[in-house]
């Protein structure tokens, strides 16, 4: 379970919290918030939602997999905030006694409950579906064996931290120990002369082809990561202040190598791993093992539901249906009819 509901443990008054959260809609654009309910309606569970702020097109993530629950489990009643971008926005040294938020990322600098990441999740709702990339599909397309993958260190992305410049900028000068380029420019786009050109995108599973894979932050945590630890390459990865929600349970060393924020002891640990071969091999085996034991489909539909029950059960106001607070509906394309609600419970049940 996530930090912030451990060690808080308070309890949670819903009705005075709107007025709180809302702060953080007060600049056009800034950020966007969700509220949403779920509250047992006869045999159902039903989920309400009133969205806060100027871009909310995120909440289809939440939508999503609120739905995908009640319809495999029984939630609790419970009442909470979503933040809707990026970046974590409770300050850990906030001086007002304010409503917790769920976010898909956390750092050091605030107390946010982590969620797993929006992509993490919609890879889990579709995977075998309408996305291509999902911790199933990595596991079957690692690339080569360890000992035929390439040496050369690997990353591409796009430019959105000084960081991933300066990688940019090792890769120039030790070709051949990094291969890393920008696959598009827009936080840095005036440097693109400098740092470009960009290059094409490539198959993710095509990263497998390279014993070493670089995980460096993007405007938050690289939501990458747990696809990286899923193949069978070891994953290098920047000290950061931004977490995901199962970044406790990692330990450097055992799960990957790691480097500092700054990039500068990166070449130094690439080349521990080439000096230490086995020991690297064993490193990524682990992260890999860690993946399947933590971080496939039934353990996110699993943190999911431990999480709201957590939460359900720290709060003392009764959750209610507010004012402009609207129904989700569940999908309507009927692919898997169900009429077991319509069964009664036998005896021997």
């Amino acid at each position: 379970m996530p930090r912030e509901i451990r060690v808080k443990g308070q309890k949670i008054i819903s009705g005075n919290s709107v007025r709180n959260c809302r702060r953080f809609t007060s600049s056009p654009g800034e950020n966007a918030f969700q509220v949403k309910i779920t509250a047992p309606d006869e045999q159902f569970t039903r989920v309400y939602i009133k969205t806060y702020g100027e871009h909310v097109g995120f909440r289809i993530f939440m939508d999503a997999i609120l739905l995908s629950l009640t319809r495999k489990v029984k939630m609790p009643d419970v009442e909470f905030f979503v933040n809707l971008g990026d970046w974590p926005l409770e300050k850990r040294k906030s001086p007002q006694n304010l409503h917790p938020i769920f976010s898909w990322c956390g750092s050091s600098e605030s107390k946010d409950i982590v969620m797993p990441t929006y992509d993490l999740t919609d890879s889990v709702l579709e995977t075998m579906g309408r996305v291509s990339l999902d911790m199933m599909s990595v596991q079957a397309n690692t690339g080569p064996s360890w000992e035929d993958k390439n040496t050369t260190a690997f990353w591409r992305g796009r430019d959105s931290r000084k960081e991933r410049l300066e990688l940019v900028k090792l890769s120039r000068k030790y070709p051949e120990i990094i291969d890393a380029a920008f696959t598009n420019f827009f936080f840095f786009k005036h440097d693109e002369s400098l740092y470009g050109p960009i290059v094409k995108h490539i198959s993710f599973f095509d990263f497998f082809k390279y014993k070493y894979q670089i995980n460096i932050d993007g405007t938050v945590a690289a939501y990458r990561l747990p696809y990286l630890l899923a193949g069978n390459s070891v994953v290098l990865k920047q000290d950061s202040m931004y977490y995901e929600h199962f970044y406790n349970e990692l330990q450097p060393w055992k799960h990957y190598i790691p480097f500092k924020s700054d990039l500068s002891d990166l070449l130094e640990k690439l080349q521990w791993a080439k000096e230490h071969d086995e020991e690297a091999k064993n490193i990524a085996k682990s992260g890999q093992e860690f993946a399947r034991n933590n971080l496939m489909g039934d353990h996110i539909f699993c943190y999911y539901f431990k999480l709201f029950q957590e939460y359900a059960g720290l709060q003392v106001s009764e959750p209610k249906i507010r004012d402009g607070m609207e129904k989700v509906h569940q999908p309507d394309d009927d692919l898997f009819p169900c009429t077991c609600h319509r069964k009664k419970a036998k005896d021997e049940l």
